[in-house]
């Protein structure tokens, strides 16, 4: 009997993480490169209706943390999905999380290599998942530690920017005061899913759900917790930048936040700027291969994944496989692969994926725990309208890619029934 309980012990992870550390993963996940880089892009499509972009991503991403996995397992919605709606949608889930994260982690580490050294961006880069994978290989709670520390830095200097556009003054306020005039429909969608991936984070809490403590508290505390300090801090970033810059000029800038510090009559703050956004994207990184790994150690426990994935490790209680396999792959994706492109697909696969966590959360009553309603409608209606209304490309590979998945559960199937 003790060398059962011995062994089941040995396939579990530890419990490490209380609500603190689990909403700073959240906060890592959340609060990175993003930032930096989604508001020209969100403003070049949405102009005047930048702010109605981030309200409505803002909206989506409350229903999607509302709804999000509550079951104490590694694999988040990849689970969620399996236990209120069968294997197959619990599969989707995480087939769509997966390669929609790892295209992310790619783009994370790319942006560190073009901050850190722009000649060198994929030798840096692929240093730096290198470096990131040893450090979750040995132990989330150092994960924890080092995630922050880099929270800790980049709020402290976008408080920074936010003063000095503030103290600077605005140039031109009627550009973006006037919210929403001359704005399209389609492209105030368009934007909200372009800002979408800056807020699609707090499932990283809710994949490592074998690593916290009393799970079914923490997870529905830490959730909306992360999610409400990023949308105060984002809120607060694009007003202030907005005031600065205006839409017009803030379409037009690669580097938004340095761009405005400079206008504000700050340009020392320039440099300090796009080293935060390098301790951002690294921030992004270290949370992201965590969750892709934890999510994989989830499918390969249930074979749709090779099962030799589902290992952890005896002495750090990690899935050591499934994290080096995904540090392998981002690696090769980083040092081959342009991944600007990659945020509309990363965000095609994580929109499916949360979309498959609001219907679950429909299944479940309020008197089991379960949402509002509403809160689940909206959140499908939303991930599926961001989703398709995403540039073109991002849809036909995202499509496409998931049909992929789709098919091979379907052959996996057929192959087993045959067997």
């Amino acid at each position: 009997m003790r060398t059962t309980s011995a062994s089941a012990e040995a396939g579990k992870l530890r419990r490490h993480l209380g609500v603190f550390d689990a909403v700073v993963i959240g906060l890592g996940s959340m609060i990175g490169a993003g930032i930096f880089a989604a508001l020209a892009p969100a403003a070049g499509v949405a102009g005047s209706g930048l702010l109605l972009g981030l309200t409505l991503a803002a909206v989506v991403s409350y229903c999607n943390a509302t709804s999000s996995a509550r079951y104490p397992q590694s694999g988040g919605t990849y689970v969620y999905g399996r236990e209120r709606l069968g294997e197959f949608w619990g599969y989707l889930a995480g087939w769509g999380f997966v390669v929609g994260k790892t295209a992310s982690c790619a783009a994370m580490a790319l942006t560190v290599g073009s901050y850190v050294w722009p000649g060198q961006a994929h030798a840096v880069a692929v240093a730096t998942v290198v470096a990131l994978t040893a450090v979750n290989y040995v132990g989330v709670q150092k994960s924890a530690w080092l995630t922050r520390g880099i929270v800790a830095v980049v709020l402290a200097v976008l408080a920074t920017v936010v003063a000095a556009c503030v103290s600077g003054g605005a140039s031109d306020t009627s550009s973006w005061l006037d919210v929403g005039a001359g704005a399209t429909f389609g492209g105030v969608l368009q934007a909200a899913g372009l800002l979408f991936f800056a807020f699609a984070g707090y499932a990283r809490i809710a994949t490592l759900g074998e690593e916290v403590r009393d799970p079914r508290r923490t997870i529905p505390r830490a959730i909306p917790t992360a999610l409400g300090i990023t949308l105060v801090v984002y809120a607060a970033v694009a007003v202030s930048v907005l005031a600065v810059l205006g839409t017009d000029r803030l379409a037009h800038t690669a580097a938004p936040l340095a761009e405005a510090v400079r206008a504000a009559g700050v340009p020392g703050l320039a440099p300090v700027v796009r080293g935060a956004a390098a301790v951002a994207a690294l921030g992004s990184l270290l949370a992201l291969i965590l969750g892709v790994s934890r999510t994989t150690l989830a499918m390969a426990r249930d074979r749709h994944l090779p099962h030799t994935l589902a290992a952890v490790h005896p002495r750090f209680q990690v899935p050591h496989r499934a994290e080096l396999a995904v540090g392998a792959l981002v690696a090769v994706l980083a040092a081959t692969t342009d991944l600007r492109g990659a945020i509309g697909f990363s965000s095609f696969g994580v929109l499916v994926y949360y979309a498959i966590a609001n219907a679950s959360a429909w299944t479940l009553p309020p008197a089991e725990g379960g949402p509002a309603r509403i809160v689940p409608i909206v959140g499908t209606a939303g991930c599926l309208a961001l989703a398709f209304a995403l540039p073109l490309a991002s849809v036909l590979w995202g499509a496409a890619v998931i049909a992929a998945g789709a098919a091979a559960y379907g052959l996996r199937k057929a192959l087993t029934r045959r067997a």
